[in-house]
């Protein structure tokens, strides 16, 4: 039987307008899910990743646009 082999071009990440907003978009939902993740942590786990509370809440309350 004879042996067929596909081939692939390879990834490459697209380039202008889209792209930049692609990527600021994903960003910022990125930044709002981890904010959330955060607002949700106990003290005790807070401490083990080196921030207080009112760290933690300031950076949970800040809006998904802010870096």
């Amino acid at each position: 039987m004879p042996q067929t082999t596909t081939r692939t071009l390879p990834f490459s990440a697209p380039r202008g307008f889209v792209a930049r907003l692609t990527r600021s978009a994903t960003d910022a939902i990125a930044r709002r899910r981890n904010r959330l993740a955060l607002g949700r942590l106990d003290p005790h786990l807070l401490r083990d990743i080196g921030l207080s509370s009112d760290e933690a809440r300031t950076e949970a309350a800040k809006p998904f646009w802010q870096p």
